[in-house]
Order: structure tokens, then sequence, then C-alpha cells
């Protein structure tokens, strides 16, 4: 990745230059940009970023397959860092404090968030496909004048990300930076998935499409729900080891024609819940035919536009149902503490989901692997004093 030196245009009163990754047209790798950050605005908080994940969600924006008109645009919104500056009249926050990022700053009171739908809200939503800041505003410029839109309300694939206060929340400073960015997109959409799309229960079986970053903490959640089966299904071989280390009790390899099959047996007769977690239509419709009759299936992978899946409507006499969810389908903000209390006892292990520690100029290859299906999660070390990456780690 080449880096875009600062040229030509003047900065605003406070603005800041930063390293970061832009992505200026679909198809196209993302470079390494110096832009200006501006300063936070009322309810907006500066954050230092010690560490971001690279998820498939940022993949899908920088082919295009999330809409039309959302470039430039800084990348970036699984990540960790450090409050830096406060906006006027932020409360509940602190310059010092550790925080993990939260794509979806919901309002509170429009109706989704009203009837406890959180992760749908309207204005965060609207903002989000905008490429604005939750308040409405963007703080990021290209040397050249030209805004920068914010990736998914956040922009954290940069040395600092200026994000309205309700997209950031505080953490204990244990927890190692790099290992606590995937904590605000990674775990909570796939514990999320499992406690509240689902609501997994003791004993109940589960078939896992997918044992990526997300589909690996489906697993994990699954496990620690008590879920007596897990079938892990994928068709890469050392995904499906990983699967199985990670709390999967079978392994299913996706490729064969027999998965279906396989996945009936290994459950004595289907799945109550199958969590699809690549966004595809064959492996949504491996989801459906792999439960039981009154079985749900959960699609949480994301699908580019244009996907459609077709279901054969008379197998919903059997009462098999299909359901999305977004971000974890529950409260963000009221999830992540007790998600932080489950790796703080150890119950939850984050570094073994790391399988590349990368820098900043890194980002176009951790992509092409995404787009391979190679690899868990890639982590971008942006400060490595502050994420406490373990030196010398290799992929």
């Amino acid at each position: 990745m080449t880096e875009t030196a600062l040229t030509a245009a003047p900065p605003r009163t406070g603005a800041m230059p930063v390293r970061a990754c832009v992505l200026r047209e679909p198809g196209r790798p993302p470079t390494v940009e110096t832009v200006w950050l501006d300063p936070p605005g009322p309810g907006e908080v500066q954050v230092r970023v010690a560490a971001a994940g690279v998820c498939h969600s940022d993949v899908h924006l920088a082919d295009g397959g999330l809409g039309d008109g959302r470039w430039p645009i800084v990348l970036g919104h699984e990540g960790a860092g450090v409050v830096t500056a406060l906006g006027e009249g932020v409360t509940g926050v602190r310059e010092g404090d550790h925080v993990a990022f939260c794509l979806v700053a919901s309002c509170g009171v429009c109706e989704a968030c009203r009837a406890g739908r959180r992760t749908l809200c309207e204005p965060a939503g609207a903002e989000g496909v905008a490429g604005n800041l939750r308040t409405g505003t963007r703080r990021l410029r290209a040397a050249d004048g030209c805004s920068l839109q914010h990736g998914f309300t956040i922009a954290c694939f940069a040395q600092y990300a200026v994000v309205a206060a309700a997209s950031v929340i505080p953490i204990p400073p244990e927890v190692p930076l790099w290992q606590a960015a995937l904590l605000g997109c990674g775990v909570i959409t796939g514990f999320g998935a499992v406690n509240h799309a689902a609501g997994v229960r003791i004993g109940e079986r589960v078939a896992v499409i997918g044992c990526g970053g997300v589909g690996l903490q489906v697993i994990a959640a699954a496990r620690l729900a008590g879920a007596a089966t897990i079938v892990a299904v994928d068709r890469r071989p050392e995904k499906l080891q990983h699967a199985l280390r990670r709390g999967a009790t079978h392994a299913v390899d996706a490729s064969g024609p027999d998965a279906p099959t396989e996945i009936l047996h290994l459950t004595g007769g289907g799945a109550d819940h199958a969590f699809e977690v690549v966004g595809a239509a064959p492996t949504i419709r491996l989801a459906w035919d792999a439960l039981r009759p009154g079985g749900t299936a959960v699609v949480v992978g994301l699908a580019p536009r244009g996907v459609e899946v077709a279901l054969p409507a008379i197998e919903f006499l059997s009462e098999k149902s299909i359901v999305g969810s977004y971000y974890g389908t529950g409260d963000p903000v009221a999830a992540l503490p007790g998600l932080v209390e489950l790796v703080r006892a150890g119950r939850l292990e984050l570094a073994d989901m790391v399988s590349h520690l990368i820098e900043l100029d890194g980002v176009a290859e951790a992509m092409d692997r995404l787009r391979r299906g190679e690899g868990d999660r890639s982590v971008i070390v942006i400060d490595p004093e502050l994420a406490g990456a373990p030196a010398g780690r290799t992929p």
C-alpha cells in the first residue's frame, strides 16, 4: 500500500494530520494517506487508536457491495484505543479511558430503540450510510480539502478517530487493546446472535456455517450457552481444526456434496439453530437445510446487495424459520461489559482469534486474505505501545 503525502489543503483551527487508510473508489486497493482530522465537536470524543480489526464488512464496503456513493472514505469500525479529548457536553467517559468502538450509536428515542431493538436505530443507520458520525457531521478531510466519509461512523483505520460519544464503550485497562479491538464488532456480533437472536439453551443442537472471525465467536458463545452439539461447517481444514479447539463438537467439510446430510446425522435429525456466518446464497440455503422441524436459521453474515435466496415454501409447514441478526440483535452498550467479564475470567479467549498482526499499510493484503477465506482476524497494530501486542509475533 502506498502512502500519499499531505499537500496543499490548509488545516482548520485545531485540526491535526493523521495517517489513515483511505478508499478512493471501489475495486481499487486502499492507500495510506495523511489526512486532516478536526477536533471533536459537541457530543463527540477523540480517540488515539491502538489497534483495529479488519472485518469482512470492510471488504464489502471496499468492493462496492454495500451501495453507491460511499467513498472517498476512511475505513475501519472494529477497534480500541484511549480517549484523548472530549467535546462539549460529553459525560460518561473521561480522557485517559480505554474504550472499544461501537458502530451503532443508538439514539434511544426512535421507534426501534423504544422497542428495545437498538441495533436497528433509525438515525444511527441513516448517518452510517451517509458516511457521517452519529452526530450528523464529518471530521475528516483529505489533503486536497475534500470531505472524507467515516467508515461505519467510526473510521478507525487511522492513528486517531473522532467519533460520537455514544460510539465508545469504556473497558478495563487490564484487557490488552490489541485483543479488545475485537470486542466492538466480531465478539458482540457472534455472542449476540447466539444469546439474543437465537436464545440458545442448554442441551440444544447448533450448526455454525462459516468459521472465520465471527463464526468462531458464535461457536464460543454456543459452548458457553451450554449447547450439547456444535457442528462447525467450513471449506478450509485449518478453520475446522480451529473451530474444534474453540468448542465445536464436530466438523463438516462444506465443499462435500453430503454436507447437509452429515449435519442432519450429527445433530440427530437437524439443528435447533443454524447460524450462517458467510453472507452468501448457498450457505444461507445450507443453514435452512440443516434445521430440524421447528428450528431456526440465523443469518449473521453480511451479504452484498443483489444476493437473493430461494427456499422451498412447503417446508414452512414444518415450522422452520429464518431470521436476520445485525450486530448482535441486542444492545451493544449493555452487552459489552458482560463480555469483558468473560475475558477477565478466562472464559473467553481473544488472542487465539488473531491470525495476523499487521501494520496500517497491510490492510489491502488483509482484505485479500478475507476474500480468499484465509485466516481468522487480522489486527492492525496502529500504536504498538498502547496496543500491548506481543513483540515479534508472526502469523
